[in-house]
């Protein structure tokens, strides 16, 4: 159906395009793209890996944030890994604030970006996406960026399903990006292959939802495969999740007056580097004593459990609180409740948030020798 027909498609998504484009933060809108405003490579890729794991509406105040402090890339290579890390906190997975930051000196090293895809992918943490999007929204390459919405806005128009199996849905997912490359191959040089990147990727987020799309307003309902069908809600068939599997540990908020003790974590691993409450392991199974890795030697009254969902899997910390007198000695750092919950990442926020506020008609326990 559009095989034949790459201009009808390109010329309609265009249009659509200039008079919805979305608002965003790091955008540089087609209007000010035609008057010669071009987007700054590194506020495009500073949204990107942002938006990895999060939504718009969570990662524009970071975003925001990140750019009034840091407003070149010189300026965020300059920064200490203490104050990235405490900015980047609630975002996600440390290690993309640790790639951010390594990848800032880098690039300010080298005085700037590369310019292309390939070039892209060799910087710390740049995975085929984010180069692929930074170098279509930055620099016009086309090259096709394919997010969820671009994948699910092609599968729809090209209809490309799946047997729901997960090798089904890896053939599928080539052929969309390949179908999605052709599009970008077509575009005549009129046209920018950073507005068709983000016409795609605003219209999956605003009218080509993964649930009730709204084709009677779709700039390409005529040209869509999936709704010629009769049923496009029921593409992209991707294979069913698995269940998130579930470990379990132990948070411990050591309080002096004012202070709750912190300590960091290594530099490897899962938010490596990080400021957190002092803690066990994390594992498959309760552990027979919860208070195992209990860093003093205090009456521990249990508060309550947290739970975290990281990517691939879910936790559950039980939190205990203990007063600690002012002369006792202990490897870490105490630090203001109200600092420690400006730098720590969520999940330690959670764990000191219910043991800071107080729990009434706690358990306590004694920690002996």
């Amino acid at each position: 159906m559009i095989a034949n027909r790459p201009k009808a498609l390109l010329t309609a998504l265009d249009s659509w395009y200039r008079r919805h484009a979305r608002n965003l933060p790091w955008r540089v809108g087609p209007g000010a793209r035609d008057k010669g405003k071009k987007p700054d490579p590194y506020l495009v890729w500073l949204s990107e890996v942002m938006l990895q794991q999060t939504t718009i509406p969570h990662a524009a105040p970071y975003f925001l944030a990140f750019k009034a402090r840091w407003p070149k890339v010189k300026d965020l290579a300059a920064a200490s890994w203490e104050d990235v890390s405490a900015a980047w906190a609630g975002l996600g997975y440390y290690s993309r604030a640790r790639n951010l930051h390594v990848c800032a000196k880098l690039v300010s090293e080298r005085g700037g970006f590369p310019q292309d895809a390939e070039g892209l992918r060799e910087l710390p943490g740049v995975g085929p996406y984010t180069a692929a999007a930074i170098a279509a929204i930055a620099f016009d390459e086309k090259v096709a960026p394919v997010d969820g919405n671009i994948e699910r806005v092609m599968s729809r128009v090209r209809a490309v399903g799946s047997d729901g199996t997960e090798a089904g849905w890896r053939r599928a997912k080539i052929e969309i990006g390949a179908r999605t490359q052709e599009l970008f191959d077509a575009l005549p040089e009129t046209q920018r292959a950073g507005d068709l990147a983000q016409a795609l990727m605003d219209l999956g987020a605003t009218v080509c939802t993964p649930k009730k799309p709204n084709c009677l307003i779709c700039p390409l309902a005529k040209m869509c495969a999936a709704r010629a069908e009769g049923d496009p809600e029921r593409y992209p068939v991707k294979a069913a999740k698995k269940e998130r599997p579930v470990r379990y540990g132990s948070a411990f908020v050591a309080v002096r007056g004012s202070e709750v003790l912190l300590v960091r974590r290594p530099a490897s691993g899962l938010l490596g580097g990080m400021m957190m409450p002092p803690g066990s392991e994390w594992r498959e199974t309760k552990p027979k004593d919860a208070l195992k890795g209990a860093p003093l030697k205090l009456t521990w009254a249990h508060v309550g459990e947290v739970r975290h969902a990281f990517t691939h899997f879910a936790l559950k910390l039980d939190v205990y609180r203990a007063e600690a007198p002012a002369q006792a000695k202990v490897a870490g750092e105490w630090m203001p409740a109200k600092d420690a919950l400006a730098a720590l990442p969520t999940v330690g926020r959670k764990a000191v948030l219910l043991a800071v506020g107080g729990h009434a008609g706690v358990t306590a326990r004694r920690l002996v020798s």
